[in-house]
């Protein structure tokens, strides 16, 4: 096996030289549950997920995970000819996480640098971004934390990072993930409709060549939230979810919770597509088909990443 990655990974070094630097690849991927395995006295999920908590969350069992995401974003350079020059993650406990997935897996091969700032959500869980130094720099980073009723919620933030990329141009990324439909779809659909407005509020102080917003919105496109994007950013899942496609699957079937928005002027010029990693992807043991492979199927551990797929946008 090792030798089989070697060879994988000379080759895609190769293929580094090569990419074309006026296109962009950009990915969104919710790592559910991204614990280390420390308990760091933080709240309920963080004792849970450690050596001596109901997960029985070890050492081992976070490198795995740590080994498994790599293997899947470096399977995704493979099939684009490039590794993501950008990548949006959702569900990661702190800082530390992401400094061991890329400093103790090949992707320390890679030059990703990371953008994370803690949140006041009450599972301890947060958005991060991780860019490639090679494809662009920070200009500068914000923080907006949702709204709703006048109160500022206890959820995740929004993250905006403004780079620039090597042809001289800025952008924006805003990486997303809404509250859940914890407590039931029509009573949470008021907070994740607060946290839209608050992204584009965010969306409308912005000026520059344009605007990717990613994430995990918790709603399909065609829910009441995304009322607020209308003319103003367009929504890149829309027509995979008319095909019935999706990145989540429940109860056998599939929802579109993870997208990309973009604004106008990237429109024409961007496509998104849901990456089926296929040693990330298992049978679905009570329905037909296939569904994403998840860390814990309930209480036990069964070694996989994600219920989400990964979502991918090309730029050219």
């Amino acid at each position: 096996m090792k030798r089989i990655l070697a060879v994988i990974f000379a080759l895609m070094s190769l293929s580094c030289f090569a990419e074309d630097r006026d296109s962009l690849l950009v990915m969104f991927w919710n790592l559910e549950n991204f614990f280390d395995h420390i308990d760091q006295g933080t709240g309920e999920s963080d004792k849970e997920f450690s050596s001596y908590g109901t997960r029985r969350w070890t050492k081992k069992r976070f490198h795995v995970k740590c080994d498994a995401v790599a293997k899947g974003i470096m399977w995704i350079g493979e099939q684009y000819g490039r590794m993501p020059d950008v990548i949006g993650l959702a569900e990661i406990e702190n800082r530390g996480v992401l400094y061991k997935l890329l400093n103790t897996t090949l992707l320390r091969k890679y030059d990703y640098r990371i953008v994370h700032f803690e949140s006041s959500d009450r599972r301890g869980i947060d958005v991060a971004l991780l860019f490639r130094r090679s494809s662009m720099d920070t200009v500068f980073t914000s923080l907006r934390t949702p709204e709703h009723d006048g109160h500022k919620m206890n959820t995740r933030d929004i993250l905006h990072v403004r780079m620039r990329l090597s042809d001289g141009d800025e952008m924006d990324f805003i990486v997303n993930h809404h509250p859940s439909k914890y407590g039931g779809e029509e009573e949470s659909s008021g907070r994740r409709v607060s946290a839209m407005q608050s992204m584009m509020e965010l969306c409308d102080s912005l000026d520059s060549d344009g605007i990717i917003s990613m994430g995990d919105f918790n709603d399909t496109p065609d829910a009441p939230a995304f009322r607020l994007t209308e003319d103003r950013l367009m929504n890149k899942a829309g027509y995979l979810h008319q095909r019935g496609e999706g990145t989540i699957r429940y109860e056998g079937r599939w929802d579109m919770i993870d997208m990309f928005l973009v604004s106008p002027e990237l429109d024409t010029c961007t496509v998104m597509e849901v990456c089926r990693i296929p040693f990330l992807t298992v049978r679905d043991a009570k329905h037909t088909g296939l569904k994403p492979f998840r860390t814990y199927s309930g209480p036990r551990y069964i070694g996989g990443v994600s219920d989400h797929y990964p979502i991918i946008l090309i730029m050219d």
